[in-house]
Formats: structure tokens, C-alpha cells, sequence
């Protein structure tokens, strides 16, 4: 079983279901899927020599008849322990785990653990059955992963008012990733100051996302 595969990253394939990469190790070309969440940060290394951590599944034909060996790519070593809990969720296979992971792992752990189903339906293909399945299934047994969330431990100290909540869920919905919208939050409500909606809070959000608020 391949653990670990380092090679030069040749592709990346966006328009795959899900993403996958092209990686050269000597002679021989790799095809590796890789969740939604480190396409970004793969994205930028084309050319250069990645390391990935893996998991080796085989996935069955139509017929049933043979067998096709998926290699999965994570970035960090401890991503294989959360994948392997989130597959466990009745209803959720490898492949759709590939695409539904597209935000930072610690942000979902978080997000389970304090049973947010409304965040959890901002990932693709996780619908509110899903979103609540996950919930029962894995509350309490990925808090170590949420803990790797420094966003969280300072909304530990200063919790979100109940405007600047709901603008949070409404950005999530809209595909912001969670750490990028909670820092645009904080920014805009100590610009916005007391007087503030959650509409006016979304609006001075993306401004300053344009540049176009002082900040």
C-alpha cells in the first residue's frame, strides 16, 4: 500500500470528478484524486516536487466484475484520519468525500462538533439529511481535528453577535471559506461599529474585499 508518494506535480485536473493530479516519481506518472479544500494550495506548485499522504481504495465496476485502485492525495499526514471518519457517515462514499471536503478540514470538525447544519450544507453535494447524518454520526469524535482552528479559540474569547452570525452563515452559502469570512467579519463590524445589519455587514464585507472600504 502506497503511504506516502513524493514526485514532481506535472497537472492539475479541475474539470475531473473530483480533482485529480499527475505526479512524477522517475519513470512512472501517478493519477492521484485530491480533496476540494488543497486545490488552491496545489494549484501554485505545478512544476515543482509535492509530497502527498495516501490511502489506496479500489472501487467496483458496474458489473461488478473488476476492480479499479483509486489512490487519494492529502496534504498534511492527519488528513487521512478525518477522510476516513467522513466516509464512514452512511451515504457518503470516497468520491463524493472528495468533493464535499472543499473547505478546511478544521472549519468542518468545528462545524460537526458544534452541530451547525446550516454551514455544513455550504459544502457541494451535502444536502440537510446529509448535513444532519453527518452530525449524529461524528459529533464528539473529531474535536481534535476542530481543535486546529486558531479562528475558533479566538471566537472562544469573543463570540459573533447574532448580526455578524448570520451574515457568517449567508457568506458560507455564498462559497467564502470560513476562516476568510469570520477575518472579514471582525474587520468590517469594527469599521461598521454598533450600528449595523446583517446587510449592511455583508455589504461592507465585500467591499472590503474590492478595496473599496477603508479599513
Amino acid at each position: 500500500m502506497i503511504a506516502r508518494i513524493t514526485g514532481t506535480l506535472l497537472e492539475l485536473e479541475t474539470d475531473s470528478n473530483p480533482n485529480t493530479v499527475l505526479l512524477e516519481v522517475g519513470d512512472i506518472g501517478y493519477e492521484i484524486m485530491v480533496p476540494g479544500y488543497a486545490v488552491s494550495d496545489i494549484s501554485q506548485q505545478i512544476g515543482h516536487a509535492i509530497t502527498l499522504y495516501c490511502l489506496e481504495y479500489y472501487e467496483g465496476s458496474g458489473s461488478g466484475s473488476n476492480l479499479v485502485p483509486l489512490l487519494i492525495g492529502f496534504p498534511q499526514p492527519g488528513d487521512k484520519a478525518f477522510f476516513q471518519k467522513f466516509i464512514s457517515v452512511k451515504g457518503i462514499g470516497i468520491r463524493k468525500a472528495l468533493r464535499a471536503l472543499a473547505q478546511p478540514l478544521a472549519d468542518i470538525a468545528y462545524c460537526i462538533e458544534q452541530g451547525e447544519t446550516k454551514a455544513l450544507l455550504s459544502l457541494p453535494e451535502i444536502g440537510r439529511r446529509t448535513a444532519e447524518q453527518i452530525i449524529v454520526e461524528l459529533k464528539g469524535k473529531v474535536a481534535d481535528f476542530a481543535l486546529a482552528s486558531t479562528s475558533r479559540a479566538q471566537k472562544a474569547t469573543k463570540p459573533f453577535s447574532e448580526i455578524e452570525t448570520e451574515a457568517l452563515e449567508i457568506l458560507l452559502q455564498l462559497g467564502e471559506r470560513r476562516n476568510n469570512a469570520e477575518e472579514l467579519i471582525e474587520r468590517a463590524a469594527t469599521v461598521l461599529g454598533e450600528d449595523k445589519s446583517t446587510d449592511a455587514l455583508i455589504q461592507a464585507v465585500y467591499r472590503l474585499k474590492t478595496g473599496s472600504m477603508i479599513k
